[in-house]
């Protein structure tokens, strides 16, 4: 009696499933874009499954792989597609909908934007919009790296503050033989396999076509002491605090575990927004450390500052004018719609970081684009920030002099060409 029963139940439960409605699956980027080319009707229900229903209302509605991309909204009347500020291609009304798609094929490695003119009028878009390259996605052969679990660090030199860390294990990594390290701020945002970043998939591809030797990547969150975030005061503060706290206790820590080199010709940093100025800070502090540097929208500004009291990243351009230069290589990054506020100006900044490591003849790189304070600039250009980074790097030895590469010193210094205004 009590197996009828339990069997009956059962098969009430597969009779109510059965009787739900179908819930739609997101369709991958392949699927949908097949159904674009064939001007399916399925475009109906597989639009708002894929990209948002309400993101298709507020014409913010795209989808992307590699240099292709759909971009689709909803309009009572034909929308004109406008891409980085030039016209797009047509777009085309699915049937039986008010939604329309439009096709493009865009640079990788960098970021776009995208709006539309509905009745002669600006509607919905994005800005900062990433267009990844082929190391971005996972390619056959390849072995994936292992992510370890989150990780709690309790410091010492900032007392009683806690840190979450995770460690990015590449398979070449061979426990026999010292790997090399990189350190990346904000290391949550790095720890997801897929977006936002891609990362850990970069690191995979570099490492199996040896553009990059085997690395250890740390990546760690900032802290919290007692309640208080300890973000700014970790990244934004011109000083060698944090520079000890990695040296002293969260690498330490880590090379309990694994096999680490310890010469900065071997090591990097790297950061965005406050995470870059910290990443550069570091290197300033200890070049002996780490002489590799990634800096993503660098806040190079006053956010820290407190006159006579205590530097903050606004100093930086003159410091490096003005001190003994540094064994280091820097890669910068931003983009002309980046931050003004009461701390400064974010564009400016770098650019005048970039100018400062240029009269000093610095192994520098900027590059530069049209994004805001966004991270899906360092994002989209991550291989090539990579490959660069590490150009050149011999196992066998603990030093290298950089030397600013010939194509650099053949320019000139930044200038700004044009306002967007009168």
């Amino acid at each position: 009696m009590v197996v009828f029963c339990v069997m009956r139940l059962f098969l009430i439960g597969l009779a109510m499933l059965a009787s739900l409605p179908a819930v739609a699956q997101k369709p991958s980027f392949p699927n949908l874009s097949r159904l674009v080319k064939a001007g399916s009707p399925a475009l109906k229900t597989a639009l708002p499954a894929a990209v948002g229903d309400d993101n298709l209302k507020k014409g913010i509605a795209y989808l992307g792989e590699g240099p292709d991309f759909i971009f689709a909204v909803e309009s009572a009347s034909t929308p004109k597609l406008i891409v980085d500020d030039a016209p797009g291609g047509p777009m085309k009304r699915v049937k039986g909908s008010g939604f329309w798609v439009g096709t493009g094929r865009l640079k990788t490695g960098t970021v776009h934007s995208f709006s539309y003119l509905i009745d002669g009028k600006p509607f919905g878009g994005k800005t900062d919009v990433p267009a990844f390259g082929p190391y971005s996605y996972a390619k056959p052969g390849v072995p994936a790296g292992k992510l370890s679990g989150k990780l709690v660090h309790t410091s010492r030199i900032y007392p009683g503050m806690k840190s979450d860390y995770w460690i990015y294990v590449p398979a070449q990594y061979d426990p026999s033989r010292p790997a090399a390290v990189m350190v990346w701020q904000d290391g949550e945002v790095l720890a997801p396999r897929e977006l936002p970043s891609r990362a850990q998939i970069v690191f995979d591809n570099l490492t199996h076509e040896k553009k990059i030797p085997v690395i250890i990547q740390v990546l760690i969150s900032p802290g919290l002491a007692g309640g208080k975030q300890m973000r700014s005061i970790e990244y934004d503060t011109v000083n060698d605090t944090f520079a000890r706290f990695l040296r002293d206790e969260i690498l330490a820590e880590v090379q309990s575990t694994f096999n680490l080199r310890k010469d900065g010709y071997s090591r990097a940093i790297a950061g965005d927004s406050s995470g870059g100025i910290c990443a550069f800070n570091v290197a300033w502090q200890q070049p002996d450390q780490f002489s590799r540097v990634l800096s993503r929208i660098g806040s190079f500004t006053s956010i820290q500052w407190k006159p006579g009291v205590l530097d903050g990243g606004n100093v930086y351009p003159n410091k490096i004018r003005k001190e003994a230069k540094r064994n280091i290589r820097v890669w910068l990054q931003d983009g002309s719609g980046d931050l003004e506020n009461e701390h400064g100006s974010w564009p400016l900044q770098n650019i005048q970081m970039a100018n400062s490591l240029k009269l000093k003849e610095y192994d520098f790189h900027l590059a530069w684009g049209t994004g805001t304070h966004n991270r899906n600039g360092g994002h989209s250009e991550l291989a090539e920030e990579m490959i660069w980074l590490w150009r050149g790097y011999d196992p066998s030895k603990t030093d290298d002099t950089y030397q600013m590469e010939a194509i650099e010193k053949a320019k000139p210094l930044f200038r700004i060409k044009a306002l967007n205004r009168d």
